[in-house]
């Protein structure tokens, strides 16, 4: 995983271990245009574009994710910005030092606002899974260096399953990395076997250290949800990682948010971020997770991914895998075997449909009209016979005497 740059001290360059999160000056639109700055807090009246490019409010009529854990395994969340009033955030562990309820670099505290932030006066933003609790677990040190080299995959493993073990329904992990740690992937399995579907960033090119197709980790494991990162027109963007892990898709850039401890910012204007991206899968997981609580992880999964918006029912890419999620059609879809897409859990591979040769065996039958066929023959030869012997007789006739 690439390391996670510290926050400037005025403006709040955030970058994920999954994809940067850049910010800059609000758009004309939103209520003041200053750079967010860390200690001066500031709500956006916008309402967050990927909102109603997911059609959260007719989604919301069927869910919101009351009574949904969602873990955001991260740098922690501010519990300080009023997006998390009491009873929002639910325990919370550091593996790294500092505090799970302390966010130092932003980035946790973005994720979480795009999953469950609850509304605040003068601010736009709220979550996806708007009645969804979080659960804080922080694997990425405040006080991390760039030349520190990785975060701990072993910190990662660790969050995991205690968030499993915390009784999380979803886990949010926008963090990736190119080894597949047998830790890791056990934390996955562990995490599954207890009820919750892991939801992860399929990675993102900007902040690799290796910018190559290929699969990320946790997002890999066949378990996991892994996301890319679609732009406005809700196309992948080339700053996502492509490969055979990627599942789904998700709106990534000009993300409106919640900021530190400080209100709202947007982030990722630059270029799409996957980070962001899995949070609202994670989200749309937590409204899923609330409306067929018992279905279990698997799933939910196949849910999410069958109900996904692409060009071809039947297969998937890729670069944006089954497609691009669909809350509403996630939470009203009936599924079974013969839905194109994605296989259910348990479901018989599907034939393949491969052209025969096989023989036909045809019996002999009488044709009825072979009296008729015949007759007309007769009369056929005996016209041409009548004809020749006409014009021989002609012939005859006009033949010279001697």
């Amino acid at each position: 995983m690439s390391p996670l740059p510290r926050a400037g001290r005025r403006t709040g360059a955030v970058a994920a271990l999954a994809a940067a999160a850049v910010v800059v000056p609000l758009p004309a639109s939103a209520a003041a245009p200053e750079a967010c700055v860390e200690g001066t807090t500031r709500y956006v009246a916008d309402t967050p574009s990927a909102l109603t490019r997911l059609g959260a409010n007719r989604a919301w009529q069927l869910a919101t994710g009351r009574g949904v854990v969602v873990a955001v395994v991260d740098s922690g969340v501010a519990e300080r910005n009023r997006h998390f009033p009491d009873g929002v955030l639910v325990g919370g562990r550091s593996f790294v030092g500092g505090s799970a309820r302390s966010d130092e670099r932003t980035h946790g505290t973005a994720v979480a606002g795009i999953v469950a932030a609850r509304p605040v006066d003068g601010s736009g933003v709220v979550g996806l899974a708007r009645g969804a609790r979080v659960l804080p677990v922080k694997v990425v040190p405040d006080d991390q260096r760039e030349e520190d080299g990785e975060v701990g995959v072993a910190a990662l493993a660790r969050g995991i399953r205690y968030a499993a073990e915390e009784g999380a329904d979803v886990i949010n992990v926008s963090l990736s990395t190119t080894t597949d740690d047998p830790r890791l992937r056990s934390a996955v399995r562990f995490a599954t076997g207890r009820g919750a579907l892991v939801v992860a960033s399929a990675g993102n090119r900007r902040t690799a250290e290796d910018p190559t197709d290929g699969p990320r980790y946790p997002a890999a494991y066949p378990e996991a949800v892994a996301v890319a990162a679609a732009g406005p027109d809700d196309r992948v963007t080339e700053d996502s990682v492509h490969g055979e892990h990627v599942d789904l898709t998700a709106p990534g850039r000009d993300v409106l948010t919640s900021w530190g401890a400080w209100g709202d910012c947007y982030l990722s204007q630059e270029g799409a971020s996957t980070s962001y991206a899995t949070a609202y899968v994670s989200a749309a997981a937590a409204l899923v997770a609330e409306r067929f609580h018992a279905d279990g992880p698997a799933r939910w999964k196949h849910r999410l991914e069958a109900t996904a918006a692409r060009d071809r029912r039947d297969a998937r890419d890729d670069r944006a895998g089954w497609g691009l999620v669909q809350p509403v059609e996630a939470l009203t879809a009936v599924l079974d075997d013969s839905v194109a897409g994605p296989l259910a859990p348990g479901a018989a591979p599907r034939p393949s449909a491969t052209p025969g040769s096989e023989r036909l065996a045809i019996a002999p039958v009488a044709d009825p009209l072979v009296g008729d066929r015949q007759q007309v023959v007769w009369v056929a030869v005996a016209s041409v016979g009548a004809v020749l012997g006409l014009a021989l007789v002609r012939l005859l006739r006009r033949r010279p005497t001697g």
